[in-house]
C-alpha cells in the first residue's frame, strides 16, 4: 500500500553512506567537529528516544566496536545517569575504536554492568554496525544479531538497523528487525520503505549546513523545533511527519508484534 504524503509533512533528503562519511571528513577535518561530539549528541538523543518511546526498567545495548558501537555506549552512560538499569555485551571489547574505548572506560568506572552473555531486557539497543558496513556481519557481531531477533524483545537500532546497507537497502544474512530506528543526521537512502527499520525517527548530531553545501545537498532546518524528528517515506521519498509521540505511549510486551501502531 502506498502512503501518500500529507500537507503538512515536510520532504527532505536522503543521503548514502559514501556521502555520510564525506559529511563526516567535512565536519571533523574542515570545521573541528570532533567523533566525541558527534558521539555524544547521537547516544544522549537515543537514551531519550528510549525512554519516551519504550519507558524501559532494563536495557540491553548490543554494541559494535566502530562509531556505532560508541554511540551505544553513551546512550548507556545517560541511561544509567537516568536511573536505568544497563547491561552491556561488546562484539569484541580489544578491538574498540579509540574514541568508542573512551566511552567503555567511563562505564567501567561508572560499574555500569559489562557481560559477556547477552540476557533478556526491557528492551534492546542495537549499536552494532553502523553505515560503515561492509559485507555479512560475522563472528560476534552475527550472533548477537541473530539473538536480538529471536528474542522477540522490542529493539531500537541507532542509525541503521545492523546488517542492512544503508545505500541500497540490501539486506544481509544476518540483519537485525527493529522495533524502531533512529538514524542521524540526514535519513539513509537505503532505509526507505525497508521492512527492517520499524518506526524511523531522525536525530540531530550538529551537522552544520555548510557540511552538507560541500556536497551540494541543500537540506532544510529540521532541527528548528525538536533535536529528535519522526519520519514517513512515501514514493521513495523522506517526510518530516510534523507528529509527535506522546511520552510512554509505545511500551511493547515481551512476545508480541515488533511493529509500531502509526498514526500518520
Amino acid at each position: 500500500m502506498v502512503i501518500e504524503p500529507k500537507p503538512s509533512w515536510v520532504q527532505i533528503p536522503s543521503i548514502t553512506a559514501a556521502e555520510m562519511a564525506e559529511v563526516d571528513r567535512v565536519m571533523v577535518e574542515d570545521l573541528g567537529i570532533s567523533l566525541l561530539q558527534m558521539m555524544e549528541n547521537a547516544g544522549r538523543s537515543l537514551a531519550q528516544l528510549a525512554i519516551e518511546v519504550f519507558n524501559p526498567q532494563k536495557v540491553l545495548i548490543l554494541s559494535g566496536t566502530g562509531g556505532n558501537g560508541g554511540g551505544g555506549l553513551v546512550a548507556a552512560r545517560h541511561l544509567a545517569n537516568r536511573g536505568v538499569g544497563v547491561e552491556v555485551v561488546l562484539t569484541n571489547p580489544d578491538a574498540l575504536a579509540p574514541v568508542s574505548r573512551h566511552q567503555f572506560e567511563i562505564l567501567s568506572k561508572m560499574n555500569v554492568a559489562i557481560s559477556d552473555v547477552p540476557n533478556p531486557s526491557d528492551l534492546i539497543i542495537d549499536a552494532v554496525i553502523g553505515y560503515s558496513l561492509k559485507g555479512d556481519p560475522s563472528g560476534r557481531a552475527e550472533h548477537l544479531i541473530d539473538w536480538a531477533n529471536s528474542s522477540y524483545l522490542p529493539i531500537l537500532s541507532l542509525d541503521n538497523p545492523s546488517g542492512l546497507d544503508v545505500s541500497s537497502g540490501v539486506e544481509s544474512r544476518s540483519t537485525i528487525k527493529a522495533t524502531a530506528t533512529m538514524t542521524l543526521a540526514l535519513p539513509k537512502s537505503g532505509l526507505v520503505n525497508s521492512k527492517f527499520t520499524g518506526t524511523l525517527f531522525l536525530a540531530d548530531i550538529s551537522v552544520p549546513r555548510k557540511a552538507y553545501e560541500a556536497l551540494g545537498i541543500l537540506a532544510p532546518s529540521i532541527f528548528a523545533k525538536n533535536q529528535i524528528v519522526e519520519l514517513a517515506t512515501s514514493g521513495g521519498n523522506f517526510y518530516i511527519t510534523q507528529s509527535a509521540r506522546k511520552k510512554n505511549s509505545l511500551p511493547i510486551p515481551t512476545g508480541q508484534s515488533k511493529i509500531l501502531p502509526s498514526d500518520n
